[in-house]
């Protein structure tokens, strides 16, 4: 991700929020296979596991990475991306002599983007544009890319693979449930929960499915919403996006605002 110092966004807490809010990540990996392509992609919805500290300051690269989080989600055994990593599971743990191993060597990357993105006239720059001319297009969107070694579970016979596997779907399905559609209960629907499918009929998904999870070693923010321009640009920008009166405009110029907001109290 091309991050110029404006754009940046280096606080762990906020990229995690990011992650937990835009749970519908593309998996990207790059594998060698005889069959399969090198670099693959899916859309896959994740779990984001947080450590019980959040030290981001820890002294070590290792005791941070600890601190980013842990991915996990699932994937259909017929998806071609899963296929090549099983294909390279049984390569590594082959090579390895170790029938156990989970983790392959080569590093992924999760791309997870922000709800709205929008295309941005110089029409917009009324500060700018009137004065020297010099203004030109642009796109505003915001986007965070992690990074990690994937561990793949996908030996159906395997109980480990069993666990973890009802473990995901059952806290995919409350996350689901509960944060985006509200089923909270009370005086809001109650939630749907795995265990109102029968037991046969989950077990039998379970064995067309794969599990991964990934160790987060590296997270990059990019917040690009006008913030390295003037303020009354920003403010052109602003009145813009709400003259549009929909939704995506509105969700743009609350996020150019909040960002502008944020470089002016960093000076």
């Amino acid at each position: 991700m091309y991050l110029r110092a404006a754009h940046a966004e280096a606080n762990v807490a906020l990229l995690q929020e990011f992650i937990k809010q835009n749970p519908l990540g593309i998996l990207t990996t790059a594998i060698k296979s005889a069959i399969y392509p090198f670099i693959q992609s899916s859309h896959i919805p994740f779990i984001l596991d947080l450590p019980e500290s959040n030290d981001t300051n820890a002294d070590n690269a290792e005791d941070r990475c600890e601190t980013y989080g842990i991915l996990r989600g699932h994937m259909a055994k017929q998806n071609p991306q899963a296929k090549v990593l099983m294909e390279e599971l049984v390569a590594t743990q082959n090579e390895r002599g170790d029938a156990t191993v989970r983790e392959l060597p080569e590093e992924v990357l999760i791309l997870f983007n922000g709800p709205h993105h929008h295309y941005v006239t110089p029409k917009f720059y009324v500060q700018t544009k009137p004065t020297t001319g010099k203004v030109v297009p642009t796109w505003n969107y915001s986007a965070v890319q992690a990074y990690g070694k994937i561990k793949v579970y996908c030996d159906s016979k395997s109980e480990e693979t069993s666990s973890f596997l009802q473990r995901q779907v059952e806290a995919l399905s409350r996350q689901a449930e509960t944060s985006i559609m509200g089923y909270t209960g009370g005086d809001r629907p109650k939630a749907w929960e795995v265990s109102d499918a029968p037991t046969s009929y989950v077990d039998l998904l379970k064995k067309n499915i794969i599990g991964i999870e990934i160790q987060i070693h590296r997270l990059e923010g990019k917040f690009k919403m006008d913030q390295d321009k003037g303020k009354g640009d920003r403010e052109g920008v602003i009145q813009g996006f709400n003259n549009l009166d929909s939704e995506v405009g509105r969700s743009i110029a609350k996020a150019v605002k909040e960002r502008g907001d944020m470089k002016d109290g960093q000076k």
